[in-house]
């Protein structure tokens, strides 16, 4: 299975109104639920007006559309990086799964799960 770094640093945040997000990027996930606003987007395109923000933070893609019917896919992944104490934030898609973790543990990260068998792109 093929791994893609996204190549560039990201930020998680909530913001108290929608109106604040850039739906012009090329990059970021909205979640809206009953007690808040979370975004997930490139650092340089966050919204100044956040109620909260944690920088510092890098990804990568679960390369390809992912069926499904694929059982297991994000635990594994999250169970490997757990196993060497690298905290992940998750997200999906409709088509793939996109894992995060603190820029400090990004290339570590990829170095674990390149030893585990995985291909990072």
């Amino acid at each position: 299975m093929e791994l893609k770094r996204i190549p560039y640093g990201l930020t998680v945040c909530k913001v108290a109104d929608i109106s604040a997000v850039d739906m012009d990027s090329d990059f970021y996930f909205l979640g809206k639920t009953d007690e808040e606003i979370s975004l997930v987007c490139r650092t340089e395109d966050t919204p100044s007006l956040t109620t909260e923000r944690d920088d510092g933070w890098r990804g990568f893609r679960i390369q390809g559309i992912l069926d499904f019917s694929l059982i297991g896919i994000l635990s594994k992944l999250s169970w490997i990086l757990a196993e060497h104490e690298i905290g992940i934030f998750a997200v999906s898609t409709y088509n793939t799964d996109y894992i995060l973790v603190k820029e400090e543990n990004f290339e570590r990260a990829l170095g674990v799960l390149s030893g585990e068998g995985y291909s990072v792109m």
